[in-house]
């Protein structure tokens, strides 16, 4: 098949397969432009090679073919129809995209169940659109990456996954950095959403238990926690401590907040550590060793001192609240914002959100008992991050 031919068939196909999706209103084809460099074609072999191809793909019914004055082969081919985009695929021995999108949505079937933004990604797909680079033919990286998940939620409150993540992934691949290569598809379906902030590696990865290198959990203020071997005051300005090693507190501190960023932390920890309070740092979205101490911590407090979360106003730190107030309400707190009112947020800091990133945001609001809150970031209709934010006021 003659190169240049071939490279000028598949863009008719392209154009074809864009209007059978709807993103095309013009019939597809290719015109003199199109054909511009053909028609320049000073070989007469070259030529008879292209026409040649062209002849053979109208035989198969795949094109239509209108030459110059309309006598065939007398001089150029002016213009190719497309005819038949499924006849012109098998000629070109190419599989369309509808039959691309129809086999990923059979092997989708059984994961889209759990993940429902699955659907989502399958329509993006038949609209010839990728999410985040990624088209049908990644189909096994989305089954790879929801057995992933699988096998990290399958752990216990108690025994919660905290494993490198080359270790689980030899374990479940016979790869050793199969995991590591899922993380776009992984980080879609922890979210269920494929208008969220695409994230880094190890943030998606220590959300399932995963990691390169193990962190500890920082903490701050003037309390007495029990841990593994010792019962002793939190160093200042903050402590780091591996999260399993964390039992319980031995004083009642005034307040519990947590805080997603590290630069807030780090200040607020410098500013209030000898106050009688629990400043823990998330990290983003904590680990499951994080959230399992976060409920020791709090089962063992009593139910009037008040819990907080201070993150970003964004659909991230509302997903974070809501896995946090979850946590706190199976041992009997109400977590509470803190400074996310659109009241403390300067607008200089603001950033517009689409109508998409405000309506996730209050469907997180929603999960977290914040259902007030979320409404008036849907009304004000921006984001922020945490750093912009100086507290001043508790919501």
């Amino acid at each position: 098949m003659d190169a240049l031919a071939r490279s000028c068939l598949e863009r008719l196909l392209a154009s074809g397969e864009k209007l059978a999706a709807g993103r095309r209103s013009r019939a597809a084809s290719l015109t003199k432009g199109d054909l511009d460099e053909y028609r320049r074609l000073t070989s007469l072999d070259r030529k008879e090679s292209f026409e040649s191809t062209m002849t053979a793909a109208r035989v198969e019914g795949a094109v239509d073919l209108v030459w110059d004055g309309g006598v065939t082969q007398s001089g150029f081919i002016e213009r190719i129809n497309l005819a038949d985009a499924r006849r012109l695929g098998n000629f070109l021995g190419l599989k369309l995209t509808q039959d691309k999108v129809a086999e990923a949505q059979e092997q989708l079937e059984t994961i889209a169940t759990r993940f429902p933004v699955v659907h989502e990604v399958l329509l993006r797909w038949a609209e010839l659109r990728k999410t985040r680079g990624l088209g049908p033919e990644s189909v096994e990286d989305w089954i790879s990456a929801a057995r992933t998940i699988e096998f990290c939620q399958s752990f216990s409150v108690d025994q919660p996954l905290s494993l490198p993540i080359r270790e689980a992934s030899a374990r479940l691949f016979n790869d050793s950095k199969r995991i590591e290569k899922l993380t776009v598809p992984l980080d879609i379906l922890l979210a269920n959403s494929i208008e969220g902030e695409a994230r880094e590696g190890p943030s998606v990865w220590q959300e399932l238990g995963l990691f390169r290198e193990e962190h500890p959990v920082l903490l701050a203020g003037n309390v007495v926690a029990e841990r593994e071997g010792v019962t002793a005051r939190l160093d200042t300005p903050y402590m780091g401590l591996p999260a399993g090693t964390v039992r319980r507190l031995m004083s009642v501190p005034k307040m519990v907040l947590t805080i997603e960023n590290l630069t807030t932390f780090h200040s607020e920890a410098r500013r209030r550590s000898n106050e009688e309070l629990l400043l823990i740092y998330t990290a983003g979205m904590p680990s499951p060793a994080w959230r399992a101490m976060y409920i020791r911590i709090l089962a063992a407090l009593p139910s009037d001192v008040p819990v907080y979360h201070w993150g970003d106003i964004d659909e991230g730190g509302f997903r974070i609240a809501a896995t946090l107030a979850q946590d706190a309400r199976t041992v009997g707190h109400s977590l509470q914002a803190w400074s996310m009112h659109p009241e403390d947020v300067p607008a200089a800091v603001r950033r517009k959100a689409t109508p998409n990133t405000l309506e996730r945001i209050r469907h997180f609001a929603n999960a977290a008992g914040w259902t007030e809150l979320g409404e008036a970031i849907a009304a004000a209709g921006f984001t922020v991050e945490q750093e912009s934010v100086t507290p001043h006021r508790n919501d």
